[in-house]
């Protein structure tokens, strides 16, 4: 055999191995995770354990469950969804942007009255907010955000909500809600139980017979180009390594005990 034919083959059979072997790290994948703001501390830490089981990394993309629903609908690049209500799953599935079978519960959220350590108003009751020394009070934005939904349910079934209106500022999540409470623009928030437990503040629960229950579903998403993976995420939240640290955040389930 000439030499140059030689060199040739030995050349394509090099180029052929290094092509095998730079192909099995391809396997570890990036997901693209959107996710509803009051998931941010319980995600970030699930995201973490996930890539530690599997090696696949997490990356979160946090809001108000309409905005992001409406970006999913603008054909963002998604591989996940978790929405803060059910209904916006539905309406996407209805929509054919998800995959059905993948639709899952994963937590019913609760509300809390927040107030930073250090003031000097005291919020027990939902009706305390009609009080002339709470002058502020801060809600996620009912337009798109569920938590905002929730909250003003909460004060119309408890016969407040004509007497607050004047005092409400809205935030376009519910993280920004707490966020204008915890630096003194407003008195009180009406946020997620879930951003409560890790905050520095005051807080009580609102009673949840106060509004429509906040069923949070996610789903993965259709056209996703790492299927398989997103489903084994979906699956990781609910399943026995993810859901202690949903539980522990307060996201729990029918028939499961909040974490105290």
């Amino acid at each position: 055999m000439p030499k140059s034919v030689l060199l040739l083959s030995l050349l394509l059979v090099a180029s052929l191995f290094g092509a095998c072997q730079t192909a099995t790290p391809a396997s570890k994948v990036t997901l693209t995770v959107s996710a509803a703001s009051d998931l941010t501390p319980a995600f970030q830490e699930l995201g973490r354990e996930f890539e530690r089981v599997t090696g696949h990394q997490v990356v979160f993309n946090f809001g108000s469950t309409g905005q992001l629903a409406q970006q999913i609908e603008k054909g963002a690049p998604v591989d996940v969804f978790a929405a803060a209500n059910v209904s916006f799953i539905e309406q996407l599935e209805q929509e054919g942007f998800i995959i059905s079978s993948t639709k899952a519960l994963y937590a019913q959220g609760r509300l809390t009255l927040w107030t930073r350590a250090d003031s000097a108003i005291r919020v027990e009751r939902i009706e305390d907010l009609t009080r002339p020394e709470v002058q502020k009070i801060a809600i996620a934005n009912p337009e798109h955000a569920p938590y905002g939904v929730a909250a003003r349910e909460a004060l119309q079934t408890a016969g407040v909500w004509e007497a607050v209106q004047p005092k409400l500022v809205f935030g376009e999540n519910v993280s920004q809600t707490l966020q204008y409470a915890d630096t003194g623009n407003v008195d009180v928030a009406i946020v997620a139980l879930s951003l409560s437990k890790t905050s520095q503040g005051r807080w009580t629960l609102v009673p949840d017979d106060l509004h429509t229950p906040l069923n949070q579903a996610l789903a993965v998403i259709k056209g996703t180009q790492h299927e398989a993976q997103a489903r084994q995420f979906a699956q990781f939240i609910n399943g026995p390594q993810g859901r202690p640290i949903m539980v522990k955040y307060g996201f729990v389930l029918p028939g499961e005990v909040q974490a105290k």
